[in-house]
Protein backbone atom coordinates (compact mmCIF):
# COMPACT_ATOMS: atom_id res chain seq x y z
CA UNK A 1 0.00 0.00 0.00
CA UNK A 2 1.23 3.37 -0.78
CA UNK A 3 2.54 5.10 1.81
CA UNK A 4 0.38 8.56 2.04
CA UNK A 5 -2.55 5.88 1.75
CA UNK A 6 -1.50 3.96 4.45
CA UNK A 7 -0.86 6.98 6.73
CA UNK A 8 -4.28 8.90 5.62
CA UNK A 9 -5.64 5.86 6.78
CA UNK A 10 -4.41 5.36 9.50
CA UNK A 11 -5.56 8.95 10.58
CA UNK A 12 -8.72 8.72 9.65
CA UNK A 13 -9.67 5.57 12.05
CA UNK A 14 -7.08 6.69 14.44
CA UNK A 15 -6.79 10.63 14.20
CA UNK A 16 -9.02 11.90 16.91
CA UNK A 17 -6.41 10.19 19.16
CA UNK A 18 -4.21 12.56 18.51
CA UNK A 19 -3.65 15.89 19.99
CA UNK A 20 -4.70 19.20 18.53
CA UNK A 21 -1.29 20.23 17.35
CA UNK A 22 -0.42 16.51 15.65
CA UNK A 23 -3.63 16.84 13.75
CA UNK A 24 -3.21 20.32 12.39
CA UNK A 25 0.96 19.14 11.16
CA UNK A 26 -0.35 15.80 9.96
CA UNK A 27 -3.72 17.28 8.44
CA UNK A 28 -0.53 20.35 7.23
CA UNK A 29 1.20 17.68 5.84
CA UNK A 30 -0.52 14.88 4.08
CA UNK A 31 -4.00 16.71 3.59
CA UNK A 32 -2.99 20.23 2.17
CA UNK A 33 0.35 18.76 1.29
CA UNK A 34 2.27 21.87 2.42
CA UNK A 35 6.10 21.40 3.10
CA UNK A 36 7.82 21.33 6.46
CA UNK A 37 9.11 24.41 5.78
CA UNK A 38 6.05 25.87 4.58
CA UNK A 39 4.81 24.51 7.87
CA UNK A 40 7.48 25.84 10.28
CA UNK A 41 6.58 29.48 9.08
CA UNK A 42 3.41 29.14 9.54
CA UNK A 43 3.46 27.55 12.91
CA UNK A 44 6.52 30.08 14.07
CA UNK A 45 8.60 26.80 14.45
CA UNK A 46 11.81 25.31 12.74
CA UNK A 47 11.24 23.29 10.07
CA UNK A 48 13.05 20.18 12.24
CA UNK A 49 10.52 20.43 14.85
CA UNK A 50 7.79 20.15 12.67
CA UNK A 51 9.45 16.75 10.78
CA UNK A 52 10.37 15.47 14.73
CA UNK A 53 6.37 16.14 15.38
CA UNK A 54 5.10 14.38 12.01
CA UNK A 55 7.63 11.38 12.97
CA UNK A 56 6.44 11.17 15.97
CA UNK A 57 2.34 11.68 15.37
CA UNK A 58 3.39 8.67 12.35
CA UNK A 59 4.83 6.73 15.08
CA UNK A 60 2.25 6.96 17.60
CA UNK A 61 -0.36 5.90 14.36
CA UNK A 62 1.29 3.16 13.72
CA UNK A 63 1.84 2.19 17.45
CA UNK A 64 -2.18 2.02 17.54
CA UNK A 65 -2.87 0.01 14.60
CA UNK A 66 -0.13 -2.36 15.87
CA UNK A 67 -2.43 -2.86 19.18
CA UNK A 68 -5.88 -2.53 16.90
CA UNK A 69 -4.98 -3.69 13.85
CA UNK A 70 -7.97 -1.67 13.17
CA UNK A 71 -6.53 -0.90 9.46
CA UNK A 72 -5.76 -4.07 8.51
CA UNK A 73 -9.40 -5.69 9.25
CA UNK A 74 -10.78 -3.30 6.93
CA UNK A 75 -8.83 -3.75 4.16
CA UNK A 76 -9.37 -7.03 4.43
CA UNK A 77 -13.03 -7.04 4.73
CA UNK A 78 -13.06 -4.86 1.79
CA UNK A 79 -11.13 -7.51 0.09
CA UNK A 80 -13.63 -9.97 0.89
CA UNK A 81 -16.67 -7.80 -0.50
CA UNK A 82 -14.84 -7.55 -3.49
CA UNK A 83 -14.61 -11.53 -3.91
CA UNK A 84 -18.34 -11.48 -2.63
CA UNK A 85 -19.42 -9.22 -5.45
CA UNK A 86 -17.09 -11.17 -8.01
CA UNK A 87 -18.91 -14.51 -7.17
CA UNK A 88 -21.77 -13.04 -6.98
CA UNK A 89 -21.22 -11.46 -10.52
CA UNK A 90 -20.03 -15.14 -11.95
CA UNK A 91 -22.98 -16.46 -10.51
CA UNK A 92 -25.17 -14.53 -12.52
CA UNK A 93 -23.48 -14.87 -15.75
CA UNK A 94 -22.91 -18.50 -15.60
CA UNK A 95 -25.39 -20.02 -13.80
CA UNK A 96 -29.21 -20.32 -15.38
CA UNK A 97 -31.27 -18.11 -12.72
CA UNK A 98 -34.96 -17.57 -12.69
CA UNK A 99 -35.55 -13.93 -12.41
CA UNK A 100 -36.27 -14.03 -8.33
CA UNK A 101 -32.51 -15.71 -7.85
CA UNK A 102 -31.22 -12.40 -10.25
CA UNK A 103 -32.79 -9.91 -8.47
CA UNK A 104 -30.92 -10.94 -5.22
CA UNK A 105 -28.01 -11.43 -6.89
CA UNK A 106 -28.41 -7.88 -8.34
CA UNK A 107 -28.91 -7.26 -4.36
CA UNK A 108 -25.74 -8.20 -3.38
CA UNK A 109 -23.69 -6.92 -5.99
CA UNK A 110 -25.69 -3.24 -4.91
CA UNK A 111 -24.68 -4.24 -1.29
CA UNK A 112 -21.05 -4.69 -1.98
CA UNK A 113 -20.85 -1.74 -3.75
CA UNK A 114 -22.24 0.49 -0.84
CA UNK A 115 -20.21 -0.96 1.16
CA UNK A 116 -16.69 -0.63 -1.11
CA UNK A 117 -17.70 3.07 -1.26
Amino acid sequence: MDDILKATLLYDFYGELLTEKQKMIFEYYYLNDMSLSEIGESLEISRQAVRDLLKRTEHILLEYENKLCLVDKFMAQKQSVRLIKKLASELKDTCRLDELSVKKVEKIMEIADDILD
